[in-house]
């Protein structure tokens, strides 16, 4: 896919993301899919207490850098969990004109949760190729570390690294539309990446903050 074609898919894939209504914020359910909170009790150096815990799914993400352009590939979306983080804790609908959808658009590593019973570096080629349209074989992809969220969300995530070309982009890439998913593919120069990373505040995760690092780091060819 040119760029301009990736433009104009990025254009209408971000027209559909911010077509946000009616948005209101309600109890989470006990049987959500997604997450499940617990309180665990113990004792500890002979003192009773508690800790409330939220267990997600597992996931993996993956740096993409493709050397063809000399550009690290991400992902954009819209996450309610990171509007969230913008309004008022009560519940009710939101005024979407004074918190615009837009607070919600974070950029991140392209990644996919765990609930498939296959190998990880099987579901980080799926996600590569749905979310950002590139086809590369499961030997393209290097191990780099798991780790786990801890505090109260626990989940534990895989990273992976792969090389790709233009010629590997071979799919359109922007999620799986069985599943709704919008999601435009962001291509970013290791001088764009390292003024992103150096800004007083990113709408990112963690993890893509470590990606980063790892890649500035363990691949300094690609980065002078």
């Amino acid at each position: 896919m040119d760029i301009k074609t990736q433009e104009k898919q990025n254009e209408s894939i971000r027209k559909k993301m911010l077509d946000v209504q009616e948005l209101r914020i309600a109890k989470c359910p006990s049987n959500s899919p997604w997450i499940r909170p617990v309180r665990i009790y113990f004792k500890q150096n002979g003192e009773h207490k508690d800790w409330d815990v939220v267990k997600a799914h597992d996931g993996v993400n993956i740096i993409i850098f493709n050397v063809s352009r000399k550009k690290l590939v991400f992902v954009r979306q819209y996450r309610p969990a990171y509007f969230y983080t913008f309004i008022p804790e009560k519940y009710g609908s939101v005024d979407l004109k004074q918190y615009p959808p837009s607070l919600g658009l974070t950029l991140e590593l392209c990644a996919g949760i765990v609930d498939k019973n296959k190998p990880l570096v099987e579901i980080a080629k799926d996600e590569l190729r749905e979310e950002c349209g590139y086809e590369a074989p499961l030997e393209a992809f290097k191990y780099i570390i798991t780790c786990r969220y801890v505090s109260t969300l626990v989940c534990k995530q895989t990273l992976f690294y792969v090389e790709v070309t233009d010629e590997m982009h071979t799919h359109p890439g922007g999620g799986s539309a069985a599943e709704g998913e919008l999601i435009e593919i962001v291509e970013l120069s290791i001088p764009e990446v390292k003024e992103y990373i150096n800004s007083e505040e990113v709408q990112s995760p963690p993890c893509l903050l470590y990606g980063i690092t790892w890649f500035l780091a363990n691949k300094p060819e690609y980065c002078s």
